[in-house]
């Protein structure tokens, strides 16, 4: 506790100092400065041009052409950005992505605060600054910096509108950031788990407006992007490099090559799916709002062909929560073992660096072992949010007295 209040007292100044050699790092890094981010800068205007998708980013790397790989309405989304020039557009949006980072922790601890938030609040804002500085030095959230990717931003959004009360924006929040991207529309079963209706709807049609949009700009644009290149994973990226911790690249690493929706993705998709509504099941009956949103997050990540490793910054508020929630010893333990280490090493640079380029599927049975550790954990994750989210489920339902969701 004194160490922590020793901390505290210098949150601003930690969070200024990793923030600025986390940035000199990645400036002076191996050449993927916001490459990302220039594909957005540089291609979205090709929207109002109707070449969207004929076009690459003039920085692609020489093996890697990167297109545009998000619906239309995304590059709507990114055109204020392109009116700035390319140093103040990169700034901007590192600014906007630390904003949003932070808005995440200090979220995901005002729930694990409860009450404590309130009459406490100093102490807590306190500690949002102190843990944004050390979730810099998170390898998804540094790699979101580096490749100037919109986890961040999305994520921000997403958290906000599953928290939000008013259905209209919680509902509008998750259907447009499903416009820009798509992996968020699965938070739409999290508004379904908790019988939130109004929600569910006003987001399937704020979805369907931005699809609209799409085609209101160009519909032959927009017609070819829904119809002919969204199951084209391997357009995203290679499907087996080690970037792509979802359920899809894990075992395609494994079994030597691309599984696609086989039977082997099939059966861990099935896997996925069970594990999870068992644990958005007790989440939602003990009242457990953070962990019923990531629970339903990590779903999304294991299910989609393709689940970049900077895809996991959920994993910032799975961390809070182990740290704050009252939960048995050997759960906390378990899971900040698992993912510690892989969060704060570079395991995805080490894989990269031991693969002959980020083209070839099969992998030696040690390194595809290694390249499960995303996908497996958050499977191991899911059996023990339902193992101890469930018993506090139960203890409320049999009004038996139980460890409560509380702060530590």
């Amino acid at each position: 506790m004194k160490l922590e209040q020793r901390l505290l007292k210098v949150a601003p100044l930690l969070l200024v100092l990793s923030a600025a050699v986390r940035t000199w790092t990645i400036v002076t890094g191996f050449g993927n400065e916001t490459i990302d981010l220039y594909v957005y800068w540089a291609l979205a205007p090709h929207v109002l041009e109707g070449d969207l998708y004929q076009v690459t980013s003039p920085n692609s790397p020489p093996d890697f052409p990167l297109p545009f790989t998000y619906p239309p309405f995304g590059a709507l989304v990114f055109l204020p950005m392109t009116w700035m020039f390319w140093g103040l557009a990169q700034w901007s949006f590192r600014l906007l992505t630390l904003l949003c980072l932070y808005w995440m922790v200090r979220v995901a601890l005002r729930f694990v605060a409860g009450e404590a938030w309130t009459t406490d609040a100093k102490l807590w804002r306190r500690r949002a600054i102190l843990w944004t500085a050390v979730l810099i030095w998170m390898m998804p959230v540094f790699h979101t910096f580096e490749f100037g990717q919109i986890n961040l931003v999305l994520a921000g959004v997403v958290l906000a509108a599953m928290v939000a009360q008013n259905s209209k924006v919680a509902g509008a929040g998750i259907g447009f950031t499903a416009g820009v991207k798509l992996v968020p529309a699965i938070s739409g079963l999290y508004f379904l788990a908790t019988r939130r209706w109004a929600a569910a709807v006003w987001s399937f049609v704020a979805f369907v407006v931005s699809v609209g949009l799409g085609f209101l700009v160009n519909f032959e644009q927009a017609k070819y992007y829904w119809f002919e290149l969204l199951g084209a994973a391997d357009r995203v990226g290679p499907i087996a490099t080690a970037h792509n911790q979802s359920l899809r690249g894990a075992l395609s690493r494994t079994l030597g090559y691309d599984v696609g929706m086989s039977w082997p993705w099939i059966i861990a998709a099935v896997v996925a799916v069970v594990l999870a509504g068992f644990a958005l099941r007790a989440a939602v009956r003990a009242g457990d709002v953070l962990i019923g949103v990531l629970t339903v997050q990590f779903l999304g990540l294991l299910l989609s062909p393709i689940s970049w490793d900077h895809h996991w910054v959920w994993i910032a508020p799975l961390l809070i929560w182990l740290v704050y929630t009252r939960i048995p010893t050997w759960a906390r333990a378990t899971l900040l073992v698992l993912w510690v280490p892989v969060m704060f090493l570079d395991v995805i640079a080490f894989q990269l660096h031991r693969q002959p380029t980020i083209w070839t599927i099969s992998r030696p049975g040690w390194l595809s072992a290694i390249g499960w550790a995303y996908p497996a954990f958050a499977l191991v994750t899911l059996v023990v949010i339902a193992v101890v989210v469930g018993a506090v489920a139960r203890a409320r339902a049999t009004e038996e007295p139980a460890q409560p969701m509380s702060t530590v």
